[in-house]
């Protein structure tokens, strides 16, 4: 028994360094890639320098008192660890922030962001990198959002017992972690002390591969849709538009094959619904594309015409109102389906309101499960968009359970940020 025990463990033991080895050459092959590229290509060249800058930040850094460090690899997942920097600032002032994130366009646009008080590019995944940026902040509790596991970064954090906890974690069966032949990749997932996951499907794959420090608690970008929701601004111009109609849709995040088929159905089929589109791209040019192609009254949001309440689609030509914007309507209709995947869903469910989108959109848990709770519709087409659309117009109480669905979904989720701040900052 003890020699098939020590056969084990030096087979797992080399297994462990081979793969490390092959981990460490694809490392080094994507950094040379990223370096050969960058002048070529921005993002490449903003990666590269920010690593690069990053690095040479650390050199003398000095933080003085305790550090919690969260990492989110790009907007999204940053969108995931805001409520819990907030909470963490309002309720432990004195803490410093160190945000890092992997990808240019996380970091670019939150690089100024006022509640972190450092803002890095996450250098390489080698070891060397890992122990000298860890030594450099000196964290007390480290953050990590979602996923995208670093194995040197998180092997190292173990080895040098700082806590390592994961927010928001989703996991899939096909994911390595869970294969037979994944226990390299599951030696990262030994270094978190606690895993928040999304979903009771991600508690029990990692209770299928024995670890149990985890707890369903949701995702935190239900808290923080929440919080916009309850601080949203009010819009006169809105308003008067809307007037006293009970047939508003608000389209968010749109691209144009989502407005084809919103100016379709307003248009042929429908002619007393209200239209107020944001579209994703608020160039002049797709601006003037979206007025050419209706032939009813409309306006943008900043040329408001005399008589707001006599139009029937107002084109919403800024940013940074769109989540505000949602409580005006009745529906709403989230863009991106017809290309790479939906925008963001919670925005406009948080309003108690049933959300439609495009085909395209499985890899989005919150779509999914506003299907299945009968708070939301992915639609095809026009045809399949003006069907489910005269039966909720033409059904006060079908309109009314899917609008209770669609809030009941958010509120169920909302709290995992208290959660985590109840059991990590005891």
């Amino acid at each position: 028994m003890l020699t098939g025990f020590l056969f084990l463990s030096v087979s797992l033991f080399q297994t462990i360094i081979e793969m490390t080895a092959l981990y460490n050459l694809g490392i080094a092959l994507y950094s040379l890639l990223i370096k050969m590229v960058s002048p070529f290509n921005a993002k490449a060249k903003q990666l590269s320098h920010g690593r690069k800058q990053t690095q040479q930040l650390i050199r003398n850094l000095s933080i003085e008192g305790d550090v919690i460090w969260i990492h989110a690899a790009s907007l999204g997942e940053f969108e995931q660890g805001r409520p819990v920097i907030e909470a963490i600032k309002a309720k432990h002032p004195n803490y410093k922030i160190v945000l890092t994130f992997f990808s240019p366009s996380g970091y670019e646009v939150r690089k100024n962001y006022n509640l972190a008080d450092y803002i890095f590019y996450l250098p390489s995944d080698t070891k060397a990198n890992a122990l000298r940026f860890i030594k450099a902040i000196n964290p007390a509790k480290v953050f990590w959002v979602k996923y995208e596991f670093w194995y040197h970064y998180l092997t190292t954090l173990k080895q040098l017992n700082i806590p390592v906890y994961g927010v928001s974690m989703i996991f899939r069966e096909e994911q390595a972690f869970f294969k037979s032949t994944g226990k390299w990749f599951r030696t990262m997932l030994a270094a978190f002390r606690k895993f928040y996951v999304q979903d009771e499907i991600s508690g029990r794959l990692l209770h299928g591969i024995g670890l149990n420090n985890y707890a369903v608690a949701g995702d935190t970008r239900f808290d923080r849709v929440r919080d916009i929701a309850n601080e949203s601004k009010d819009f006169d111009l809105v308003r008067r538009f809307v007037g006293e109609s009970k047939q508003v849709i608000v389209a968010g995040s749109t691209w144009a094959p989502d407005e084809d088929l919103l100016i379709e159905y307003i248009q042929k089929v429908n002619r007393n619904v209200k239209l107020i589109i944001a579209p994703h791209e608020i160039h002049a040019e797709h601006i003037r594309q979206i007025e050419s192609k209706l032939d009813v009254e409309s306006f943008k949001y900043t040329s408001p015409i005399d008589k707001p309440e006599e139009a029937r689609v107002l084109i919403v030509d800024t940013i940074g109102m769109l989540s505000a914007i949602y409580k005006y309507g009745q529906i709403a209709y989230i863009g991106g389906g017809f290309g790479k995947g939906i925008h963001n869903t919670l925005e406009a469910a948080t309003y108690s309101m049933p959300v439609f989108f495009g085909p395209n959109f499985r890899k989005f848990k919150e779509a999914r499960d506003l299907i299945d709770l009968h708070g939301g519709f992915s639609i095809k087409d026009t045809n399949a968009l003006a069907i489910q659309l005269e039966k909720l117009w033409n059904d006060d109480i079908l309109l009314k359970n899917m609008c209770e669905n669609a809030g009941q979904y958010v509120d169920k989720m909302c709290g995992a940020t208290r959660l985590i701040m109840d059991e990590v900052f005891v």
